[in-house]
């Protein structure tokens, strides 16, 4: 058995789990990003076995077709939207996930990032950096109305912080009920109050057909002049050339993204130069307890498979 660890570019995932116990005859992680498919092909040719870091890499059915020696592909995290599961099936390929792990990351970013946004934490940064001594003039949440765009498992939790601090809390999701939202002390409102009474507005839905592009220009030009948009979800739920110009132009106070339409971002993308954005790369799940936990759950997938008991299989 060989097995390629893909996106170890924290280069921890040798030193996360017990890969001995497999006995396998490789155990290899990649410590790059690999963006051109015939490179990614011919870097995995000789593997049975991938795990893959959530979405940083995609599998589509052009790549899994020119990998014969595959036969399991193991995804941290539930889900994986960029492994085409249907073409693992028709190529015979098992596909498992390694569970959700403990806690909510997640949220604890979107909580980062909204902070740093309202408060100019990188711009005070860069400027101590610089020899300055240049105080601005934040905002205080205390009071202002956080908009959920949905309320599962991490919208839910960031209500509660809110609430905590003190904020008002709104929400809307396509099939979000009135009681659904006030079980947990929140209004639920349309989408269009959602972003035109929200101070700061913070994304928590899956990536989907139905949420592709559900934050456009509509929905940004609601907005007010002084209230932020935070996306820790994924970054095709935007349209992110409407973020950008909503950015430039002042639609909006600002962005505060985790995520993107393409990743790795690239090094010449406008969203890099906007003094506005406060911009990480695609942490929110990336926190040493939460790969451990993946990088165990995914040993735990290989013995199962290799015991011919698979555990954790995603259909598409």
């Amino acid at each position: 058995m060989r097995i390629c660890i893909l996106d170890d570019v924290e280069r921890v995932a040798l030193g996360s789990a017990d890969w001995a116990s497999l006995a396998a005859d490789e155990v290899v992680a990649l410590d790059r990003h690999v963006s051109d498919a015939d490179d990614l092909v011919a870097l995995l040719a000789p593997y049975d076995v991938v795990v893959a870091q959530r979405e940083r890499t995609p599998l589509p059915r052009e790549v899994l077709e020119r990998l014969p020696n595959l036969r399991l592909l193991v995804t941290t995290g539930v889900r994986n939207a960029a492994i085409d599961l249907r073409a693992c099936a028709d190529l015979g390929i098992t596909v498992c996930n390694t569970g959700s792990g403990g806690g909510n990351p997640v949220v604890e970013l979107a909580w980062a990032l909204l902070l740093a946004a309202v408060r100019d934490v990188p711009g005070r940064v860069a400027s101590m950096r610089a020899g300055e001594w240049r105080p601005t003039a934040g905002r205080t949440i205390e009071g202002l109305t956080l908009g959920l765009l949905g309320l599962g498992k991490t919208g839910t939790r960031m209500a509660r912080i809110a609430q905590a601090f003190g904020m008002q809390v709104v929400a809307w999701s396509e099939n979000l009920t009135d009681e659904a939202a006030a079980a947990h002390g929140v209004r639920r409102v349309t989408k269009h109050d959602l972003f035109a009474t929200s101070d700061v507005v913070s994304i928590h839905t899956v990536l989907s057909g139905r949420t592709r592009g559900i934050v456009g220009e509509p929905e940004l030009r609601a907005m007010r002049a002084d209230a932020w948009l935070v996306n820790t979800s994924r970054g095709p739920v935007c349209d992110e050339a409407a973020v950008v110009r909503a950015c430039r132009e002042g639609w909006i106070a600002g962005a505060a993204l985790d995520v993107f339409e393409v990743e790795p971002l690239p090094a010449d993308h406008e969203l890099r130069t906007l003094p506005n954005v406060v911009l990480t790369p695609h942490i929110g799940y990336v926190t040493r307890e939460g790969l451990r936990d993946w990088f165990a759950g995914a040993v735990e997938d290989i013995a199962a498979y290799a015991a011919g008991t698979p555990i954790r299989t995603i259909t598409a």
